[in-house]
C-alpha cells in the first residue's frame, strides 16, 4: 500500500503560509508609513523571504476576493495597505466632514500663537497659553493647518511646528507677511521709575502709621454714637 506524501510535488522547500507569520505581516502593515520590503520583514520575524512573499501575495488575493475594503500593493520595491479606490467618495467625505466644522476657542488661540511665534514648540504654546495646549495642536495638524517644520536644539529636541499652506490657502494670504499685525501693547506714558533701595520698606511704615492714627482717631470719640 502506498503512503500518501503531504507534498505531491515532492519539493520540502515550497514557500508556506504559516498563520503566525500572516498575523504579524498585517500587524507591521498597519502601523507602517511607507512601502515595507519583503526581506526586511523576513528580517524581524526570522522566516525565509519566499514565506514572506507568499504569505503577501496570498493576502493581497483574499482582500480582493473578500471585497475588503483596503487593498495590498506592491510599489516602490515594497508592500504596503491602501484604502480600495471603490470606497474612495466615503474617504472623501470622512476627511472633509473632519476638517469643516468650526475651530474651538483653544484652537483659534493655539492657531494664533503657531501663526505669530513660529516655529515654535508645544510646550511654548502651553507656556503662552497658560493651559495644556497638546490636544489643539493635534486638532490643528489633522485639520492641515499645523504641521511639523524640524526639532528645537535644545535637550530632547522637541518638534517645532508652524502654519501649513492650508493655512494661507484657507485665510487668502500669499504669505506670512500679509498676517494683520499685532496690536501695540505699549503703555501710552512712560513707566514710573523704580523707587529708592527701601523705598518700598518706607511707604509700609507710613501706611501702617496712618492706619495706626485712623483707628485711634475713631477711638477718641466714645460719644460719637450717643
Amino acid at each position: 500500500m502506498s503512503v500518501e506524501q503531504p507534498n505531491a510535488s515532492g519539493d520540502d522547500d515550497a514557500p508556506t503560509t504559516d498563520p503566525q507569520t500572516r498575523k504579524a505581516i498585517e500587524a507591521i502593515l498597519l502601523v507602517v508609513d511607507q512601502p515595507v520590503d519583503p526581506n526586511t520583514l523576513a528580517q524581524v520575524l526570522e522566516v525565509p523571504t519566499d514565506d514572506v512573499l507568499a504569505t503577501l501575495r496570498a493576502l493581497r488575493a483574499e482582500y480582493v476576493d473578500h471585497g475588503r475594503g483596503f487593498v495590498l500593493r506592491e510599489v516602490g520595491g515594497g508592500w504596503r495597505l491602501y484604502t480600495d479606490p471603490g470606497a474612495a467618495a466615503y474617504v472623501e467625505r470622512f476627511v472633509l466632514h473632519g476638517r469643516s466644522g468650526k475651530l474651538s476657542q483653544a484652537a483659534l488661540e493655539t492657531l494664533a500663537i503657531v501663526a505669530y511665534k513660529q516655529p515654535v514648540t508645544r510646550a511654548r504654546v502651553s507656556e503662552i497659553r497658560g493651559v495644556d495646549a497638546d490636544g489643539a495642536v493635534r486638532s490643528l495638524v489633522n485639520r492641515g493647518l499645523v504641521e511639523e517644520v524640524g526639532r528645537e536644539p535644545t535637550p530632547g529636541q522637541p518638534l517645532l511646528y508652524g502654519t501649513s499652506s492650508g493655512f494661507l490657502e484657507r485665510l487668502g494670504l500669499g504669505d506670512l507677511s500679509e498676517l494683520p499685525p499685532l496690536p501695540d501693547l505699549t503703555p501710552d506714558s512712560p513707566l514710573p521709575a523704580e523707587p529708592q533701595p527701601g523705598g518700598y520698606k518706607a511707604a509700609r511704615r507710613e501706611m501702617d502709621a496712618l492706619s495706626t492714627t485712623g483707628s485711634g482717631d475713631t477711638g477718641s470719640e466714645p460719644g460719637a454714637g450717643e
